[in-house]
């Protein structure tokens, strides 16, 4: 199951569990956008990595590249929450425009390692 269609299947989950955690605690309970996208950004990581784990890292891989990257995420999911926080947009504008940003730098970042031969996270 290692491979981009691999990620691609953890990556829809993700989606899926992130949507529902932020609707959750911005609709429901009243959290702000920043707070929620956050949250929900924490929740779906670590359904990410426990999956990850199973399926995708070599044993023996250093886990501070991907630690560093989620931490990265996890900025963006809160700074994204706050423009729409700050902007009074709708949370599916949020939660849409963080996928973007997201689904591009996760991109960026498996191309960065498969090209210049980290075979490390």
């Amino acid at each position: 199951m290692k491979g981009f269609s691999a990620l691609m299947v953890i990556a829809l989950v993700n989606g899926l569990i992130h949507c529902q955690v932020f609707f959750l605690l911005n609709d429901a309970v009243g959290l702000t956008q920043a707070d929620s996208n956050l949250a929900a950004f924490c929740v779906a990581a670590v359904f990410s990595f426990y999956v990850n784990a199973l399926y995708i890292f070599e044993p023996g891989e250093s886990w501070r590249g991907y630690l560093l990257f989620n931490c990265a995420i996890g900025a963006v999911s809160y700074g994204i929450g706050s423009i729409g926080d700050g902007l009074d947009l709708p949370g599916w504008v949020t939660v849409a425009s963080y996928f973007l940003l997201s689904l591009l730098m996760g991109y960026s970042f498996y191309r960065f390692k498969l090209l210049h031969g980290h075979h490390r996270v």
